[in-house]
């Protein structure tokens, strides 16, 4: 039987189904389910006159209308798309900045906006989140360093700022081979503070000039300092900068392909590095000062300051379990306020800060840079290809 003569069949039907007994519905039923072979439930939709699915939406109503996704959406891209437990606390901090940019919210979405759960924002951001791919490891030992750097495998007894871990991230492209841009991360354990710099080519007077640059913007001191086992960091520049000083630094190392020793710092790698110049190859040495410009103002800036990050709290096995707690999702500036180990004058130093920045501004100055910084990769990879097709 055809489309149009099924469809006729309902039409006429369907009035003597609904005026049926409860006898009659079953024989008409039964008549229909010979007649197409259709499951009973789809008869009754189809003699009801409801389209497949049936016309009204199951379950709760929704709670959400479009004028509190909008905001939602445009914090989220702007705050470098973090989780929903992060970008709970996160909308706390960015909803004044958001009314001053783009005008106030109407109350119930203001209250709709700081009561979402974090549940209910990843359900509804999950259709637009994306995935990313991995990059190539480039650490090279130094095997003369090893014996007077001692090796260090976790931070349990770090209380407060103070204990920074290092690491860097290869802008190679799919090549390790020639000379390109690195990055610098830098994290201290206890606060989650994140400072990046850019060097060319892992030099260890770089990597120095970059942590004495980094020294002189933080609130705090460096305290201690780890690092995996590259040579940009087992060198003897690095060692005497921090044991020759009044305050010598404690300067330890991690276990060698244990990447999990420094897993506070290979997770801002990829929040910090990889999100922000994906797997490129930078292979002009003008970039150096573009990303430097970049990392020391507005980057820092925003991922220290308006975006809240979490510090496991524990970690337990039950059987073949690993339960872990981790503590309330806070920015690093939070952390460093609250730290009786953070002088006055550093916490006065941070506020300040803190009152002349604009999340939306900085965001908009990061991506301003970033389509300036991936003009010039461009040009050089074409120019790269342009000599490659020639030769």
């Amino acid at each position: 039987m055809s489309y149009g003569s099924r469809r006729e069949y309902f039409q006429t039907q369907g009035p003597r189904y609904r005026r049926a007994s409860r006898r009659g519905k079953k024989r008409i039923l039964d008549e229909g389910c010979a007649l197409f072979g259709l499951h009973r439930k789809s008869l009754i939709r189809a003699f009801a006159g409801r389209p497949r699915g049936g016309a009204k939406r199951r379950g709760r109503k929704r709670r959400y209308a479009e004028a509190t996704l909008a905001p939602l959406k445009r914090v989220w891209l702007a705050a470098q798309q973090p989780c929903g437990k992060r970008l709970k606390a996160a909308v706390r901090i960015w909803v004044r900045s958001y009314e001053r940019r783009y005008g106030a919210l109407a109350p119930e979405v203001r209250g709709q906006l700081l009561a979402m759960s974090a549940s209910s924002i990843d359900r509804l951001l999950a259709p637009v989140r994306a995935r990313r791919r991995k990059g190539l490891s480039a650490t090279r030992t130094v095997r003369h360093i090893e014996g007077q750097i001692p090796i260090r495998t976790h931070f349990q007894e770090v209380d407060g700022p103070g204990y920074f871990e290092a690491d860097t991230v290869a802008h190679c492209g799919t090549s390790l081979a020639g000379a390109f841009l690195w990055s610098l991360t830098f994290t201290d354990i206890w606060s989650g503070w994140t400072e990046n710099r850019a060097v060319w080519n892992r030099g260890a007077r770089q990597v120095v000039d970059r942590i004495r640059d980094i020294e002189d913007t933080l609130a705090f001191d460096i305290e201690g300092f780890d690092s995996d086992n590259g040579s940009e960091f087992l060198n003897r520049h690095l060692l005497a900068y921090f044991r020759q000083r009044p305050v010598p630094v404690e300067f330890t190392r991690s276990r060698p392909y244990r990447k999990n020793d420094n897993a506070h710092v290979e997770q801002k790698q990829w929040t910090h590095v990889r999100q922000l110049l994906g797997y490129e190859r930078f292979a002009d040495r003008r970039l150096v000062a573009w990303v430097n410009d970049l990392y020391r103002h507005e980057w820092r800036a925003l991922q220290n300051f308006f975006l809240p990050t979490m510090r496991l709290v524990s970690k337990r096995r039950e059987g073949g379990h690993l339960r872990r707690r981790h503590s309330a999702p806070r920015t690093p500036y939070e952390r460093l306020l609250d730290s009786p180990r953070v002088s006055q004058e550093g916490k006065e130093q941070l506020r300040r800060e803190f009152q002349r920045l604009d999340p939306f501004a900085l965001h908009q100055a990061i991506e301003t840079k970033l389509r300036a910084i991936f003009r010039r990769v461009r040009k050089t990879s074409q120019r790269v290809e342009k000599t490659l097709r020639a030769a």
